[in-house]
Formats: C-alpha cells, structure tokens, sequence
C-alpha cells in the first residue's frame, strides 16, 4: 500500500511539456485590402508576424510580349494599362525611350504639355493612394474628399485626351492633341480646389491620434536596405534619399522647373505618407509654373495677330483689301480644319520618319498621302536604327523604366518595363515581419502597388 502510494506521488510532480507552433495566416489574393492580386502567407506568434511569403503573378497580361506585335505606336495603349491610375506618365515614358532610340527631340510647346499632364497624373495616383490607405484604417470621410479632388482633375484629363483613365494619349514625336483652348485658366481653378481638400485632409489625418499612432513606427525600412533593394520613389524618399529621376536626369521640361524633392527620416509608413501630402504640392507648383511658360505654337493669326477666320480674308480678298495677308494664317470652317495643321506642328516632332502628317496633308497633297501610308502599311512604320535604349521617367511610385530593343524592323523586338513597385513588393516580406498583424493593411498601402504594372 505503501509502495502504490509513493509511486503516484512521484508521477504527479514531473512538469508537463506544452508545444508551441505558429499559426499560419492565408492573405489574399480575395482579400479586400490586397486588392485581388496579391497573396501573403503570414506566420504568426500571436498577433505579430514572424515570417511571411508574399506572392504576386495574378494579374500577368503579357504586356512585354504583346508589344513585340504590332509597330511602335500600338504599344501605348498597353502603356495606359500599366499603372492605370497614373497612365500619362507611362505613356510619355515609353514614348521618350523610342525617341532616343531614333534620336528625335521633340518641340519646347511637346516638351511642356508632357510636363504638365505627367504632373496631373502623379497628383491623382497619390490622392488615390492616400485615399485608400486612410479609407482602410477606418477614415471614409478623407477617401471621399479625396477621390472628389481626383475627378476634377480627371476631368482635366478628358478634356486634353477624350478619356479619363484608358487615354492613349502620346506619341512618338509628340502628342495626340495639344491642350484645349483655355486649360490654363480652368487648371489653376482646380489646382486651388484641390489644395482646399489637401488643407482640409490634413487636418483629418497628420494629427489624428488614431491615425498617426497607426502609422508611425509600422513598415519601417532603413535607408540601406531600400537602396539594396533598388527601391525608388516615395518609398525610398521616405528614408531620407533624395533621389528623383526629375532632378537627377532632368526629360522633358524638368529642368526649367523649380522645385523640392520632400523626404521623410524614419522611413515608415507616416513619413511616406507626408512624402506623399508635398509631392502633391510641388507638382501643382510644376503644373503652374509650366502653364506659365508654355511656349507658343504656330497660330491662326493675321499680320496684326488678330484671329481671321476664312469667311473674313474672302470678303477682305475681295474688296482687295489683302495687304499683309502675306504667308498669313488663317482659321478654315470646321469641315476643313482637319487636326490643325498649325497645332500639330507645335506639339509634333518635324520628323517624317516617325511622325503622321496633319490630316489636312494627307487628304490634300501626294507628299502628305505617301508620308501617311509609308508611316501606316505593314512593313513600313517607325523603323528605329538596330540598337537598344534604356529611359527612365519618375512615375508616382519611383522610376520608371523602359528598355527597348530594335532590329531595324517597323515592330520592336523586345520591350522591357522596371515598374517601379515590383522592386518594393520584392522587400515587402521583409518590411512586415516584426509587425503586428494589423500593421499589415498601412504597409501595403504605402506600397501603393497597382497589379498592371507590378505584373505587366
């Protein structure tokens, strides 16, 4: 009896083993917050993550490959597809590469315009990515004032392109259209509208205790390990570099631009979003500043620079009253203006290898029909010399890239994209481990990634 008794005792006081394991966490690609195309297998130790796999690919389109299809006007539309919230910029950016491929300078009026619209479209991707960010942390009423900001400037957009979002709007050697008569004026009203909002989410969001205790502190990256990374744009700024493609390789008409380039200190998800908040000041000072020394194309003048519509130099002709009308241009009924000679001339390269006639050309003389057919049919087109171009433009999310190869043939041979997300997406797992499962959602909106350009 005694024996059983000492034997239990025993057995009672052995400590027990407890195995603890982590939890696994699927993410997306269905979760609202990873916007449908992307999936992270987050670890877990509780709430806080310990490891994560991140996997990008849903949205792959075979952009690169498509291009080498058709001739080099018909990648642009497939640039609107890239980063679609911002689709001016890849356009421009893509246009620029071919451009050097070929060695054509565009004109100072080409120039501007591009400036211009390419700012429009950093202002509307980052109050796009502001705006999602905060709605996701619970603060609807900024989302709300923020993409009503993005339509009036959408509405800039569709007044310049004919579309708001798919625009197709550049060309190599220039535009599709130039800006429509006074844009300068309706501009500078939503700019100052758009600062309003600006004014007002600021006082929302930068000293929101809930919203300022969400973000500080969380997706921190140091300035080491994002250049390792390659990470460019707001990310990278938010570190402290202040790298901009527009500073450190001025296209276009940056380098007559005045401007800051913001940087952050602690490279987290506030100082990236106050990188954002000035970005989108120092654009409308681009914006203003290129309106202001837009340069002047050919007009439809008389000798006094007054505007002379046809029906008036054939009544003046006939009284003979012509002295001046001399080289003088006039404005044609609508049935005859075509795309405006004059106009087209101001915002397209003089470059027949790459460049479509005005249509009043190609419908009015041999020289105009031949330089549009040789530029249309098959086997024709733009035919770059042999040879290969890397450009690089300052998207929304940092730079841009486009590197295209030529054979000598009207299509090229092969185009490659550095879409400026796929290098941070790349350092994400990195960036989240040690955060806390909430972390997660303020992190990847300060990724700002859009699946057209992240998988192409």
């Amino acid at each position: 009896m005694t024996s059983v008794s000492t034997q239990h005792t025993a057995h009672s006081t052995q400590p027990k083993t407890t195995e603890t394991r982590n939890m696994f966490l699927n993410i997306g690609p269905s979760h609202p917050a990873m916007h449908g195309i992307i999936r992270i297998v987050a670890e877990l130790d509780g709430e806080r993550m310990v490891g994560a796999d991140v996997e990008i690919g849903y949205l792959h389109r075979a952009f690169e490959k498509e291009s080498e299809r058709g001739p080099y006007n018909n990648v642009i539309p497939y640039t609107d597809r890239l980063n679609y919230v911002s689709p001016l910029i890849n356009n421009f950016g893509y246009c620029l590469a071919v451009e050097r491929l070929l060695g054509i300078e565009v004109t100072d009026r080409c120039k501007f315009i591009r400036t211009v619209m390419s700012e429009i479209s950093r202002i509307t991707d980052h109050l796009t990515c502001v705006g999602a960010s905060a709605m996701e942390l619970g603060a609807f009423t900024v989302f709300l004032y923020l993409i009503k900001a993005r339509e009036w400037l959408w509405d800039l957009v569709e007044a310049v392109t004919g579309a708001r979002l798919t625009i197709s709007y550049g060309r190599v050697g220039g535009v599709k259209a130039d800006l429509p008569e006074g844009f300068a004026e309706r501009t500078k009203t939503v700019l100052e509208d758009v600062r309003g909002v600006l004014i007002e989410c600021d006082k929302l969001l930068t000293r929101n205790r809930i919203f300022v205790d969400r973000m500080q502190g969380t997706g921190v990256i140091s300035k080491e390990k994002a250049i390792n990374y390659s990470i460019t744009g707001p990310f990278l700024r938010g570190c402290g570099v202040a790298l901009d493609v527009r500073k450190a390789t001025p296209y276009f008409a940056y380098d007559q631009m005045r401007f800051d380039v913001p940087t952050g200190e602690h490279g987290d998800n506030f100082d990236r979003y106050l990188v954002r908040m000035e970005e989108m000041e120092q654009s409308m000072r681009i914006i203003e500043q290129a309106l202001a020394q837009l340069p002047a194309g050919p007009l439809n003048v008389d000798y006094d620079g007054e505007i002379l519509p046809a029906d008036v130099m054939v009544d003046e002709a006939k009284m003979g009253r012509v002295a001046g009308f001399t080289q003088a241009h006039v404005r044609p009924d609508p049935t005859l203006w075509g795309s405006t000679r004059g106009y087209h001339e101001a915002v397209n390269a003089k470059e027949k290898r790459a460049v479509l006639p005005a249509k009043e050309d190609t419908y009015g003389n041999i020289e105009g029909l031949m330089h549009h057919f040789k530029l249309i049919m098959v086997g024709h087109g733009i035919r770059p010399p042999a040879g290969e171009y890397y450009s690089a433009v300052e998207g929304a999310n940092g730079e841009l890239g486009f590197y295209v190869v030529s054979d000598g043939s009207d299509r090229p041979y092969r185009v490659r994209v550095r879409p400026p997300c796929f290098t941070i997406m790349g350092a994400l797992h990195e960036i989240i481990v040690g955060d806390l499962l909430a972390d997660l959602i303020p992190t990847f909106g300060s990724v700002n990634m859009i699946g057209g350009e992240l998988d192409r």
